[in-house]
């Protein structure tokens, strides 16, 4: 491995140190009481090294909302890659949202931190750019949408709107898994889960 090489993989090792330990703080004691120095105490780097990779906490709690959006967008690409039709492609992209969500659990946690808070935690810049990596996400299911209907699978629906319920739906499922011990007690959420994807598939599909 050369200089060059070298010194970007210890860039990358030292970001990934940060956000590691952000996220543990995040997660540990909410965002209010995480501070730089918290960071720096837990990742145990310099305040200095910290303010190198980052200009303040905002962009450090952005920066991993982004690398879970990116992650699942990356699984989503790759299900829907294997099935051509877009009713399987429907059910792929549930079903790598489903798989984050239990595979990796700490990025699922860090889009459902920010993602089901009324709250906006970040200044407009750092919100639209993060937004965007989203707005990738969305877009996908709307495409898809709009292929089916194109090619006679789905009916004439808006893709715009039904992307964004079809979303809506698989997040507000997912949340649901914590309560598969009290009023879910008699219900398996794996299949409550697949069986709500189904009927929103069965929705738009042309019989």
């Amino acid at each position: 491995m050369g200089t060059q090489e070298r010194k970007a993989l210890e860039k990358q090792l030292r970001r990934s140190q940060i956000l590691d330990a952000a996220r543990m703080l995040l997660f540990s004691s909410g965002i209010d009481s995480v501070s730089i120095s918290g960071i720096s105490s837990k990742a145990e780097l310099g305040v200095g090294t910290i303010y190198f990779y980052f200009k303040n906490k905002d962009e450090i709690f952005a920066a991993l909302q982004e690398e879970g959006l990116a992650l699942l967008y990356s699984k989503i690409c790759k299900f829907i890659e294997k099935e051509p039709a877009p009713e399987k492609q429907l059910a792929g992209i549930a079903e790598a949202y489903y798989r984050v969500s239990e595979e990796n659990k700490d990025y699922f946690d860090i889009i459902n931190y920010f993602l089901s808070s009324p709250r906006i935690f970040f200044e407009p810049g750092l919100k639209y750019q993060i937004d965007m990596s989203g707005h990738k996400i969305l877009k996908i299911i709307q495409n898809t949408i709009a292929t089916g209907i194109e090619t006679g699978v789905f009916k004439e629906a808006q893709p715009g709107r039904f992307s964004i319920m079809f979303w809506g739906t698989l997040h507000g499922l997912l949340h649901f898994k914590k309560l598969e011990h009290t009023i879910l007690e008699n219900e398996n959420h794996r299949d409550l889960y697949e069986y709500s994807v189904n009927k929103l598939i069965d929705a738009i599909r042309c019989q």
